[in-house]
């Protein structure tokens, strides 16, 4: 059920990646002499993306096992939501300092390894291009982590985020593929339709952690033996 509500997410936040993301799927270098070049140039750019976004998931999913293990999954997925909302309706709103020079730094030096890259033709720079978009600011993709920590398993929220990174492969690949026809208003229309999804999704983060017993999508959090925390539809 996690895996399909992570593909459903990179599916319809795929709107978004178009949108915002667009323009780096719209240019990567790829060779564009053949269909085959240009398809499998951008498969192994979004490869490396979900490469990226896993690594993400196994890192930010073994600090939601740490927190179920501690008990406090519901009050994390309850918080985590509400932060969304908040980030959603307030979006000038500013929760952490983003002008801190250290993360402004690695930004930039991101962002400049990313175009160092696109001046090397070859699928290993596709790769890596991939791999470094993977980790620049989105808001879509916090989205995904906040699932990925809310699975309270390592394994899963690994998982979750390659789910959430091949639902975004059919926009993202198509972008590569049709860059011509994809104009700017076009991506501004279709960008404005993803604060609906993201709602929806922080809406059931709220609603699974409040314990209301209805089953995948408000299950039942019980305290196990060991004192870790576990979803009574989940149990054998």
């Amino acid at each position: 059920m996690f895996l399909l509500a992570a593909i459903s997410l990179g599916f319809l936040g795929s709107f978004h990646c178009v949108g915002m993301c667009g323009p780096i799927a719209l240019t990567i270098p790829v060779n564009r002499k053949s269909f085959f070049s240009i398809l499998s140039g951008s498969l192994i750019y979004n490869l490396g993306r979900i490469f990226t976004y896993a690594c993400l998931g196994l890192l930010f999913g073994l600090l939601g096992q740490g927190v179920a293990f501690a008990g406090w999954q519901s009050l994390l997925s309850i918080v985590l939501g509400s932060l969304i909302l908040i980030l959603l309706f307030a979006p000038k709103m500013s929760i952490l300092p983003l002008k801190l020079g250290s993360v402004m730094h690695l930004l930039e030096s991101l962002k400049s390894r990313i175009r160092t890259l696109f001046g090397i033709h070859t699928y290993r720079s596709l790769f890596f291009i991939g791999l470094l978009n993977g980790l620049l600011p989105c808001g879509l993709v916090y989205l995904g982590i906040a699932g990925a920590i809310a699975t309270g398993d390592a394994l899963k929220g690994a998982l979750f985020m390659a789910g959430f990174g091949f639902g975004t492969f059919p926009a993202m690949v198509s972008v590569t593929l049709i860059r011509e026809r994809i104009s700017i208003s076009f991506r501004e229309k279709i960008r404005k339709t993803v604060p609906v999804f993201v709602g929806m999704m922080a809406v059931l983060l709220i609603l699974r952690g409040m314990n209301l017993g209805i089953p995948y999508v408000s299950p039942s959090i019980e305290k196990t033996t060991t004192g870790s925390s576990q979803h009574q539809c989940c149990r054998k």
